[in-house]
């Protein structure tokens, strides 16, 4: 029993730890690239194709972590019951809300002051499982068609933009529409992740889950897993090809072919649209049905980020920060400019600091791997301590 059901999950475990190591580099770039701070990568007029993929690959970190944590509340909960699995997901996506606003904010900002507050993927997670301890109570039929309309339906609220700091307004900030709102003269509050169709993946990644539990057939999951990759990928072509529906933002032919290109693969992230969702799940079904039963140093050196996520991002976080602040004192610069305020946020003294991208993927191979012993360490004391309840928090 063991050697059949250990490959399912480690391969679910490689794949978040892969995405969880793509991830670093765009924090990495965040930080220390050259003109970070006022440049968009994806702006068609400023980018280059090099950089434009360093932040399209790292679109697939997000939806695929988000997924994925629907998919291991299933798995959690085959062994408990309803009411103890509401119970770890409600509290738990409490503690991730915590973490959101009074951790994850400092990590980012190093503002004592909390002026700049940002609601982050974090907080999406968290939120969305207080919505999915809701959810188990419902048939699974009804928690698929929920999470189909919340995700294939929501780019029809597109056109619904609001503006101010009413109530409503803030409200549908946090629904489904990025924005920044300035309060008095000293605090912003930055919606990045807006609710929707966040809640809408991780409703569709705990009914995934039901794909391993220990007596589901292995070829019938691989059928599936191809079935599921490949229609996510061609759902993109044909809707993006025709350029209707499923993104916020249309492609548009450019003057060359390498922007026309990169502006058919420009898909909105913020809120995720139905085309980011199926260009990134796609190949993230691909590689759970091509990895399934591998095993290999490769596999093990993912494995130990994929099984202690939360740990290894707020520790990355804190890193990519501190080391953003060394070189501010190395190289000449007020390290205070790291010190992300809402009067210093896109402070113009910024607007010549960062790096090349040669250095950006330097700095993020070198942290991936200085974080490698703390994380493995780590793994090994949950895994030795699992009697520990609060470990499963952390």
């Amino acid at each position: 029993m063991t050697t059949i059901t250990k490959p399912r999950i480690e391969s679910i475990d490689v794949l978040r730890g892969v995405v969880m190591v793509i991830m670093a580099l765009d924090h990495v770039r965040d930080y220390f690239h050259y003109g970070t701070f006022f440049i968009d990568p994806t702006n068609l007029e400023t980018t280059t194709p090099l950089l434009f993929f360093t932040r399209f690959i790292t679109n697939f970190c997000a939806p695929v972590f988000v997924f994925l944590s629907g998919t291991s509340a299933f798995l959690y909960g085959t062994n408990k019951t309803k009411p103890q699995l509401f119970k770890f997901l409600f509290t738990r996506g409490l503690w991730l809300i915590f973490l959101e606003i009074v951790v994850n904010t400092f990590i980012w900002t190093f503002d004592v002051a909390y002026s700049f507050q940002i609601f982050q993927v974090i907080f999406a997670i968290g939120f969305s499982m207080v919505c999915l301890s809701l959810l188990i109570y419902f048939p699974k039929k009804v928690i698929l068609i929920l999470g189909v309309i919340l995700i294939a339906g929501h780019n029809a609220l597109d056109n619904i933009v609001m503006q101010g700091q009413s109530v409503i307004s803030i409200i549908w900030y946090f629904l489904h529409q990025e924005n920044m709102v300035v309060f008095g003269s000293d605090y912003v509050v930055y919606f990045k992740y807006p609710l929707i169709p966040w809640i809408g993946l991780m409703a569709l990644g705990y009914l995934f889950g039901g794909f391993y539990q220990k007596d589901f057939d292995a070829i019938i999951r691989k059928k599936w897993l191809m079935r599921l990759g490949l229609g996510c990928i061609m759902l993109f072509f044909v809707l993006r090809g025709l350029n209707v529906y499923g993104d916020l933002v249309p492609w548009t032919v450019q003057d060359t072919t390498s922007k026309t290109i990169l502006s058919f693969f420009k898909v909105t992230k913020y809120p995720p649209s139905l085309l980011f969702l199926c260009i990134t799940l796609g190949p993230a079904m691909l590689f759970l049905y091509a990895y399934e039963n591998t095993k290999n140093r490769l596999t093990d050196f993912f494995l130990v980020y994929g099984r202690v996520p939360l740990f290894y991002y707020f520790l990355h976080m804190i890193v990519i920060h501190v080391f953003a602040i060394i070189g501010m004192l190395i190289f000449g610069g007020d390290w205070q400019d790291m010190i992300i305020t809402s009067k210093g946020f896109m402070s113009q003294k910024l607007i010549t600091y960062g790096y090349s991208l040669f250095v950006v993927y330097l700095v993020w191979i070198g942290i991936v791997l200085f974080l490698y012993p703390f994380c493995k360490k780590y793994m090994h004391y949950k895994a030795n301590n699992k009697e520990k309840w609060w470990l499963s928090y952390l």
